[in-house]
Parts: structure tokens; C-alpha cells; sequence
């Protein structure tokens, strides 16, 4: 252990033994008693204000917070944080991973941090029950696998969301669609299409559905229905806002993301807006679609078509239908499917926009799709950056919605 270490165990150690656990303490008084043990340790050494900074801040962070991970959950630049056990931990920053200098001063407080993290929004998770989903309080998603599952655990990964979600505008400013077709997709959701985004894992699926559900229009109610609480909805004012939940020791009742959207419909919902399906709940969410409520959601997959094939075994993970029905529903159900996808230079794209037939082809009998929009690369620039043009490929054939809502697609303009 570095004498930077040392020092501050021991300067923990010391402010700890001084609280009066009898009081609540607010982090101003906290911050008080680390300074008072601060300038006893301190005589007689020299050290920089900038050390003895970062040193009150480590101390009330591995006390209040969570302990070395709190700068880093602090750092807009950062993205991911990747903990693998005590000593490994790596960051991603602009799409780049990193080793960081940083370790927990033991195996047992990197446990007690997980514990923190699980026990602020109502999670367990332990040796019989190692693995969990939980979120902190600015709303970044986290995983945690433990041991015996995670052999160099405790593991934990924090997907950051940025405080002010991201808009259409700076998508467009990043290069991930343009203009026209933010416009394009605008209006499709005024109209009421039913929207499924796809795309592979970090591919941006829940940025660009947050920033997508704002052309909802503000008198509509939307439910929003998610594993963890990620959307960041703020310009719909009759919004209501589910959260599955996990069995635990305490005798808690599971509560699915299927249990969600079954009483979501009962709620009174114009909009059902699915974080993520992943399993049997796509059944639920395909019966809302073809019962009359608009919905949005996302899924895993490598294309647009791959994107159709998941849905279909994932509906037979919740029921035991012919295939032929259960793409009848896909079809009816789904209108637009948006595949988005991280390209090699690391930044993320809308690659491609669809249209779901509603016919099923008579020959193969899978869903017919229509191509709307295609991203084509045309080379690279001078910084390594993949330069393309998004085209045009097809006109939307069903255009009952947009007619039954008095809506127009904006004119075409390359």
C-alpha cells in the first residue's frame, strides 16, 4: 500500500472513531471532523494543497460515497467503468478503454460499495443470489456479478447516461443521422407508428429512444416500462414510470417487465414505451402493439432482418404458437424497425430504416420489409473518421396513420 494510502486509511480511521453515531451528520459537519484530523496528521509534513485536496475528497468520498469510484462517476468523460475485482478497473472515454491507477484498499470494501450500490434502490444480491441489475442515484445503469459466479469478483460494470439526456439536435451534431431524417421519424411517431429500434450492445439503442419518444405529443399519457429506470422523458407531463423488480429473502414478489405491461394496460395508456425486450415479454408488448396502443422498444441484433428473427424467438420463449401466427402479429404490430450500429471508428449510426409489410411473403413466409433509409460509407477522412451518405432507398407504403392523423412526410431533400 502507497504511503497516499496509508494516510488516508488512517486519517479514516481516525474521523470515524470521532463520529457520533447517535446524529444524523450532514456532509458540511462531515467534512469538518475530516479537516480537524487533517491538520493534526498533517504537522510537521510537507504536502501540497493539491494532495491534501484530493486527500479530504478521497476520505469523504470512501465514507459518504462510493469510496474511489466516486471520481470517476464524477468525470463527464467517462462513460463505462469496468471493475474487475480490487486492483482492475477500466474506464472507456470517447470510445477508447483504459487501465486506471486506482484500487480498492480491499476486497471488503469493494463489498460493502456493492452492497451500498444494490441497498439504494432496493436490490439484494449475494452469494445465493450473485447476480443483479441496479442503477445509482444520477441514474447509470449497473451490473454486479459476484462470486462463486464471478471467480476474480466482485464484478461490476457502470454504464454512465449523461445528467441532460441527448436530443435528436446533438445525435445530428455527432453524425449519427441528419436532418431529414430526424424529421422523417418525427413525424412518424406524431402519427402513432409503432417503432422497434435494434441495434448491437453500446450501439446507443436507449439514447436515441429517449430522444425519439420527445416528438410524442405533450397531451398524450405514456408509460414507460424498464428492467432499471434509464429513459429520461421530460417534456411529457402524464407520464407514469414502472420498474421491475427481483424476488428477494424478504419475501418480495418478482415483478417482470410482462406483469408491467399487463397492467400498464389497464392504466389508460396512449403510449407504452419499453425499455428493452429480451425474452417472453415480447409477446405482451406485441399484443399492446396490435390492440391499438402506440409503442416504442428496443432489442439486441445485428440488423434489421436479424432484428425480426429475434422477436420471433423470443415470442415462442412466452408462448407455443405456429410460426406463421407469430409473424402475422410482428407484422401488424410492428411498423418501423430502426437498426442503429457502432462503427469501426467508434461512432454510432442510424444504419438503417425499415418498413414491416403486412403481407408475409408466400414463398418463404417471412415478413416483408421496405427499405426506407440505408447509411453507405464512402472512405475515410484525414482523422480516420468513416465519411457516408444516408439514401434514400423507398417510399413508406403504409401511410393510413400518417393520413388518419393529418400528418405529412417532409419532402424529400438530399
Amino acid at each position: 500500500m502507497s504511503d497516499f494510502e496509508e494516510l488516508k486509511k488512517d486519517i479514516k480511521s481516525k474521523v470515524i472513531q470521532s463520529l457520533d453515531f447517535s446524529k444524523d451528520i450532514s456532509d458540511e459537519e462531515m467534512f469538518e471532523l475530516i479537516d480537524r484530523e487533517l491538520s493534526v496528521s498533517m504537522r510537521g509534513r510537507a504536502i501540497s494543497m493539491e494532495l491534501r485536496k484530493n486527500l479530504r475528497f478521497r476520505i469523504f468520498h470512501s465514507i459518504r460515497k462510493l469510496d474511489i469510484l466516486q471520481e470517476l462517476v464524477d468525470d463527464p468523460e467517462v462513460t463505462e467503468i469496468m471493475i474487475n475485482g480490487v486492483d482492475n478497473i477500466f474506464t472507456e472515454r470517447n470510445g477508447r478503454i483504459f487501465k486506471q491507477e486506482l484500487g480498492f484498499e480491499s476486497k471488503e470494501k469493494l463489498e460493502d460499495i456493492v452492497q451500498q450500490i444494490v441497498a439504494s434502490c432496493n436490490r439484494v444480491v449475494n452469494e445465493s443470489s450473485p447476480i443483479v441489475d441496479a442503477r445509482l442515484s444520477g441514474g447509470s445503469r449497473v451490473n454486479i456479478v459476484l462470486s462463486p459466479v464471478a471467480l476474480n469478483g466482485p464484478i461490476i460494470t457502470i454504464r454512465k447516461f449523461p445528467e441532460n439526456p441527448m436530443t435528436m439536435e446533438k445525435l445530428i451534431e455527432f453524425g449519427a443521422l441528419t436532418p431529414y431524417i430526424r424529421d422523417y421519424l418525427a413525424q412518424l411517431v406524431r402519427a402513432g407508428y409503432n417503432i422497434f429500434i435494434s441495434g448491437g450492445t453500446g450501439s446507443g439503442k436507449t439514447t436515441f429512444l429517449n430522444a425519439l419518444s420527445n416528438y410524442i405529443p405533450k397531451d398524450m399519457r405514456v408509460i414507460t416500462i424498464e428492467d432499471n429506470a434509464e429513459l429520461q422523458i421530460r417534456e411529457v407531463p402524464n407520464i407514469v414510470r414502472l420498474e421491475a423488480r427481483n424476488a428477494n429473502v424478504e419475501g418480495c414478489k418478482e415483478i417482470t417487465i410482462r406483469d408491467l405491461i399487463k397492467s400498464s394496460l389497464r392504466m389508460r395508456p396512449d403510449w407504452i414505451i419499453v425499455g428493452e425486450v429480451r425474452g417472453s415479454e415480447c409477446v405482451d408488448m406485441l399484443q399492446a402493439m396490435n390492440t391499438g396502443h402506440m409503442a416504442m422498444s428496443t432489442g439486441h441484433a445485428n440488423s434489421a432482418a436479424d432484428m425480426l428473427s429475434r422477436i420471433e424467438t423470443m415470442v415462442l420463449m412466452g408462448m407455443d404458437i405456429p410460426l406463421s401466427a407469430i409473424r402475422g402479429q410482428i407484422a401488424s404490430g410492428i411498423d418501423i424497425v430502426v437498426h442503429l450500429g457502432r462503427l469501426r471508428d467508434r461512432s454510432r449510426k442510424v444504419l438503417e430504416i425499415c418498413e414491416l409489410s403486412k403481407e408475409i411473403d408466400p414463398v418463404t413466409g417471412k415478413i416483408q420489409t421496405n427499405t426506407l433509409f440505408k447509411f453507405e460509407e464512402t472512405g475515410m477522412d484525414n482523422d480516420g473518421k468513416i465519411v457516408g451518405e444516408w439514401r434514400k432507398v423507398g417510399d413508406i407504403s403504409n401511410s393510413e396513420k400518417l393520413f388518419s392523423a393529418g400528418i405529412r412526410l417532409p419532402a424529400y431533400d438530399k
